[in-house]
């Protein structure tokens, strides 16, 4: 469903237009539409009824990968088989067509790259493989889930027989800095940055869209929730995230 051509949805399709570098932030929120649930809403998020400190910490892995795998792996398991929706869909077109220089993610699910971004920052890392923490070696996600499906515990490196990590970015561990450093650099440098389904609350991608904004660029926030930046931005969308996507798409082709 297309969503209406409203004063909002033509503002940031004229903002798109003008921008000659423009950049996209996306959070969990772009991937609900895909059966994914986002981390935080009540009843449905992933950390619903959890404390994420206790089971999805570095240092949980390193005390007990075992009882880390058999929280952790459902919801790994659970990743592989979603596939991109519209808005993914739409966010890949904006970067085929020249309009916005590349993606940066917090979600680790792969729906971007499945959906034909190119340019795409994983700031959290991917589901993609596991890696072992002795040889460094990677186990794609495949192989991982059918090593879970085998087992009650955590899936082990085939060739060290040491348990594996997932390739994400756990509480408690740092961003990977090359990644870090090329956002932070997409974000000074951007005339405009769209905010897609993110909270802008988790840091340190929640400063992105400040580096943008201090740098003199515009900020556009498509999501459904409040954030901290909403009297920031020159246009905010609040409706469902394809449909609002489709209708800045709609505009643009006009």
């Amino acid at each position: 469903m297309v969503g209406a051509l409203d004063s909002r949805t033509e503002t940031l399709a004229g903002l798109l237009r003008e921008a000659e570098r423009a950049v996209v932030l996306t959070g969990a929120g772009i991937s609900v539409p895909s059966g994914i649930p986002d981390f935080r809403s009540p009843g449905t998020g992933m950390w619903e009824g959890v404390d994420p400190m206790e089971v999805a910490h570095i240092d949980a892995w390193r005390r007990d990968p075992d009882r880390f795998w058999r929280f952790y792996g459902a919801r790994f398991a659970s990743l592989v088989d979603k596939r991109p929706n519209r808005a993914h869909e739409v966010v890949a077109e904006l970067e085929r067509s020249g309009r916005i220089r590349g993606v940066i993610t917090q979600n680790i699910d792969r729906l971007h790259r499945a959906a034909g971004s190119e340019r795409l920052l994983e700031i959290h890392g991917s589901i993609e493989s596991s890696v072992c923490p002795q040889c460094r070696g990677r186990t794609g996600i495949e192989q991982v889930v059918t090593l879970l499906a085998s087992g009650d515990g955590a899936p082990e490196c085939p060739a060290c027989i040491a348990p594996l990590k997932p390739d994400v970015v756990l509480f408690g561990e740092l961003l990977p800095a090359d990644v870090m450093s090329e956002a932070e650099q997409l974000a000074l440098e951007a005339d405009l940055m769209i905010c897609i389904g993110s909270s802008l609350t988790v840091h340190p991608a929640a400063g992105l869209p400040q580096l943008t904004l201090r740098s003199g660029g515009s900020l556009a926030i498509v999501t459904e929730s409040a954030t901290p930046l909403d009297d920031q931005a020159a246009v905010k969308l609040t409706g469902d995230v394809v449909a609002e996507l489709d209708a800045v798409e709609l505009a643009l082709s006009s």
